[in-house]
């Protein structure tokens, strides 16, 4: 009857949220949002939906990569990170598309290349 697993899933979560919160508070002072919407602590996962002004942003895709890039290397139990902008044809945000960046590999093979970088 362990809560150590609740606990650890606790803490990820916190850390998560304090990373968006602490290294894009520029997406709320744009009028947009982000969010957790889905976290596996097993398997690494984390999937983000930027919402409000985020929706349609022309610099939503350099702001994806940025969270990408810099939440695995300042969380080392997130490995994957998925980012969606609501933008899905059903209105849920649930488009199923991934956007790609350059630099991205499914290998994990560990380029440098991080493609382009929010202005922020």
């Amino acid at each position: 009857m362990s809560t150590d697993a609740t606990d650890g899933d606790d803490d990820l979560k916190d850390r998560v949220t304090n990373f968006l919160r602490r290294n894009f508070p520029q997406i709320q002072m744009h009028g947009g949002s982000a969010a957790i919407q889905h976290l596996d602590r097993e398997e690494g996962e984390v999937t983000i939906m930027l919402g409000g002004a985020c929706s349609g942003c022309g610099i939503s895709p350099m702001t994806i990569q940025a969270i990408k890039s810099r939440m695995v290397k300042e969380i080392p139990e997130i490995n994957k990170v998925n980012a969606e902008t609501g933008m899905g044809g059903d209105g849920h945000g649930d488009s199923g598309m991934s956007p790609s960046f350059p630099g991205d590999t499914e290998d994990g093979d560990g380029s440098s290349d991080e493609g382009p970088q929010a202005p922020f």
